[in-house]
């Protein structure tokens, strides 16, 4: 399975949303506020999404947050959610969207491009190999 990284599009939101509660590990009882902020998102003023897509059809997701502070000097990306499939694992879709999404984050004149992680070694393992380091709780990648 070859897998692209592409922007997601309105025509995605059904899915997102899926790969979303499969993420949380939830069912939902409604979608509405997801859907609103994914709307939101596809607008890429505070965020942004971004898909994997393998045998067309989007096995994976990211969504992006751009933040506004002073002590960047403007913008950082912090990368909010990430997940694939289960079935798509394994194809480096994962580090495919991390990838992008650091390149996005570095044209679009970041700062900075972070994120919170679990305490495993594993998890932290996977984003250190695409440059990021520990900074206290957080990944800390210097764009």
């Amino acid at each position: 399975m070859t897998i692209s990284i592409r922007t997601a599009e309105a025509r995605d939101e059904d899915r997102c949303i899926e790969l979303l509660f499969l993420l949380k590990n939830a069912s939902p009882d409604s979608t509405e506020g997801e859907r609103a902020v994914f709307q939101r998102l596809l607008e890429h003023e505070r965020g942004e999404v971004f898909v994997a897509v393998g045998e067309n059809r989007v096995v994976g997701i990211a969504t992006v947050s751009y933040n506004l502070t002073m002590r960047h000097r403007g913008e950082y990306c912090q990368l909010e959610e990430l997940f694939v499939e289960p079935a798509a694992r394994g194809r480096n879709a994962g580090g495919l969207l991390v990838q992008h999404t650091i390149a996005h984050a570095r044209e679009r004149g970041c700062a900075e491009y972070g994120l919170y992680i679990d305490a495993s070694e594993r998890t932290r393992a996977f984003y250190e190999q695409y440059g990021l380091a520990v900074v206290g709780p957080e990944l800390r990648l210097a764009l």
